[in-house]
């Protein structure tokens, strides 16, 4: 915690959160509760939450303009919770609450771990490219483990549809789309359109994350990765679509002059994209081959997601800084998808 600890937290009453932890995490947290928004994150709102001797993380959706099936924090809960006992390290939870009254939407408690989100060239530089080059390699390691994980052996049988994935996808993100238009985007609907006349057979189904990147893991002083965060999208679906949206990420910081998600991918040492694929592939035993369609899926994707963002922002809907320019990327992102798609 620092000096910028309040007891008046926008979305997330503390007292209402104080009256929860005495019912359903006993003993979690005694003493009076201050907290503070965690930097980072632009989706879901993440909060510190302590009373002076611990402090835990409390995870909630974003203030207003809220996608439908987007946000939903009982998944979130439950896809962590089944990968407690894996090779993944995600952080313990200790309470989920489905009732939206307690501090008006739906929240989960979980461990803070310790640990470093790299999001910018400037945090990983000082620590000299091999050990950026490390870092970003323990990074592919990890999504290699998740998708390792058998779905039926940690409870997850039921978490999604695989069957048909790859075209809800394309269906859903225009769904998403719609429901944050404010403006015009050009090229956008062409994007969608060939995504749709182009789903490829996809291959065997895995648990998915749906938001990896480096700025969504903790990396500790050691330089290994204590905790995968934000499951907010995980599924079960095509393991392509985490390798597609992570060269995406990749290659994102090539496109604008400007910051929209994260720029480690400039920092010396980090891996490259066609390194990223083959480390991914020799690991995981997959064909990377032909990544055109869930490369154009990934681009779409983001551009969504930030165009989304961008929505909450001019509706004053945001908490904390780094929104004013997010959306100066979609446009780009979708000239990216496009070009992915022309490869095939």
């Amino acid at each position: 915690m620092t000096d910028a600890d309040r007891t008046d937290l926008p979305g997330l009453p503390l007292d209402a959160l104080r009256g929860f932890l005495d019912r359903e995490a006993p003993g979690l947290l005694d003493g009076p509760l201050t907290g503070r928004v965690v930097a980072g994150g632009k989706s879901n709102l993440t909060y510190e939450v302590g009373d002076g001797t611990g402090s835990v993380i409390v995870r909630r959706p974003p203030l207003g303009h809220v996608l439908a099936t987007a946000h939903d924090m009982v998944r979130e809960h439950r896809v962590i919770t089944a990968l407690r006992d894996t090779a993944v390290p995600v952080p313990t939870t200790y309470a989920v609450c489905e009732d939206p009254d307690v501090i008006g939407a739906p929240f989960y408690v979980m461990e803070r771990v310790a640990g470093t989100p790299y999001r910018f060239e400037a945090q990983l530089a000082p620590l000299g490219g091999e050990r950026v080059r490390a870092i970003s390699e323990r990074m592919v390691d990890t999504l290699v483990a998740l998708h390792a994980v058998d779905p039926a052996s940690v409870g997850l049988a039921d978490f999604g549809r695989p069957e048909g994935f790859l075209e809800r996808q394309v269906r859903r993100w225009k769904q998403q789309l719609d429901a944050s238009r404010s403006r015009e985007l050009p090229g956008i609907d062409d994007l969608h359109e060939r995504l749709a006349g182009s789903v490829p057979v996809q291959g065997d189904p895995t648990i998915v994350h749906g938001d990896f990147r480096l700025d969504n893991l903790l990396v500790t002083t050691d330089d290994e990765v204590s905790a995968v965060l934000d499951w907010e999208m995980a599924t079960l679906g095509d393991p392509l679509t985490d390798v597609a949206l992570l060269e995406a990420y990749q290659r994102l910081p090539l496109l604008m002059d400007t910051v929209a998600v994260s720029d480690v991918s400039r920092a010396a040492g980090f891996i490259s994209g066609p390194e990223l694929r083959q480390r991914y592939a020799a690991a995981s035993g997959r064909d990377l081959g032909h990544l055109s369609f869930h490369l154009g899926l990934a681009y779409f994707k983001l551009a969504v997601i930030l165009e989304g963002i961008h929505y909450r922002y001019t509706q004053g809907q945001t908490v904390g800084g780094g929104f004013a320019t997010i959306g100066e990327a979609t446009v780009p992102l979708v000239a990216a998808g496009l070009a992915a798609l022309k490869e095939s």
